[in-house]
């Protein structure tokens, strides 16, 4: 592997409950538990799980879609189900839904007919984010220092 395959964010502390995620490129979102002053509304780890895996396929099929056609309507829900086991929190039953219309005519109708073969590409091969959770890639947890 090389330093151009390493991809890195940044999770900093910035209040209880409270973290902001910055990348290489100095982006942030800031994100939380879900709960407390002003976190009523932040994003969970979980939530950030569904949406990293609604927009990496969103974005797969954008780009293969909007190519001809821009969608008059062009949505994405991500579901699962949160569970605690013998095998500790998790979530299982993810599913990702499109709900994508093009306009009449003819370049609306080859990115509708190309749809269904990008959204199958991205999952099947493109979408890093649902590839390396099928996978069921591990995850190393170290302490620094």
């Amino acid at each position: 592997m090389t330093d151009n395959n390493l991809r890195r964010v940044t999770v900093e502390r910035t209040g209880t409950g409270h973290f902001t995620a910055t990348n290489a490129r100095g982006g942030t979102i800031a994100f939380g538990t879900g709960s407390g002053p002003d976190g009523e509304d932040a994003f969970t780890p979980v939530e950030l799980l569904l949406a990293a895996i609604g927009g990496c396929t969103a974005a797969d099929v954008d780009v293969a879609t909007a190519r001809h056609a821009e969608p008059s309507t062009f949505t994405l829900t991500v579901t699962g189900n949160k569970i605690a086991d013998e095998l500790g929190n998790r979530m299982t039953d993810l599913a990702v839904t499109f709900s994508v219309a093009f306009p009449d005519g003819e370049s609306g109708d080859r990115a509708r007919a190309i749809l269904p073969r990008a959204v199958k590409t991205s999952h099947d091969k493109l979408c890093t984010v649902s590839r390396t959770v099928e996978a069921g890639t591990p995850v190393t947890v170290t302490i620094d220092g």
